[in-house]
């Protein structure tokens, strides 16, 4: 077995483990207290942050995806066998709330951001028909001054074709590689036909295991 098919049965192996909800978090002051390695999903609303989670853990509806873009209103925190938290944050850019609700999120998630000494790596999901737009790059901005490792995660290649999805992966890796936080790989994925997952897997899993 070649070594970049054992990184991806360790992957496998590592979310195949029990995952479960452990909480949603709309203050600070609720973060909770442990050693456990984190990563963060981050993105525009409806860029399918909730799916990318069911579609890692391989469960259908650990993380609950709606059609309302800015649903999610909080931290949510997902327990993989006590190795890993996934941290689903609340999407920016559209949100069906009132502003002053949206600016308290807002600053909830920048603050988790730059602050959270157990967060290995943020995954900033980036609809791969749309590719980076002001409010990502704004993030990515902030994340380079707090020395905050990312990863761009394009999501939704089922909805073009191969030839499109390399030049859009091209042009968004371009640009990345611009950003002194931002990790050198890209990843593509698809959360409907499974494209990626295992890749992503992989690397993930290695940021917990090498803890």
């Amino acid at each position: 077995m070649t070594d970049a098919k054992k990184e991806l049965e360790v992957g496998r192996k590592f979310f195949s483990t029990e995952c479960t909800f452990m909480l949603g978090v709309a203050d600070l002051k609720q973060l909770p207290i442990t050693n456990i390695p984190e990563i963060a999903l981050t993105g525009r609303s409806n860029v399918g942050k909730s799916r990318l989670v069911n579609a890692l853990t391989g469960r259908k509806a650990i993380a609950r995806t709606s059609v309302t873009p800015g649903r999610t209103q909080q931290l949510n925190f997902f327990n993989l066998g006590n190795r890993l938290l996934i941290v689903d944050l609340p999407g920016y850019g559209y949100a069906n709330a009132p502003k002053p609700e949206v600016a308290a999120w807002t600053q909830l998630v920048r603050q988790y951001l730059v602050g959270r000494a157990q967060l290995r790596r943020v995954c900033m999901l980036v609809d791969i028909r749309h590719g980076l737009k002001d409010n990502d790059r704004k993030i990515m901005k902030e994340l380079d001054q707090a020395a905050v490792s990312y990863q761009i995660v394009l999501t939704k290649a089922d909805k073009i074709s191969p030839i499109q999805r390399e030049k859009a992966a091209e042009k968004v890796l371009k640009e990345a590689n611009k950003h002194v936080a931002a990790h050198p790989k890209i990843v593509t994925t698809s959360s409907v036909k499974g494209l990626g997952i295992s890749e992503l897997r992989a690397d993930l899993s290695q940021l917990a295991i090498n803890h």
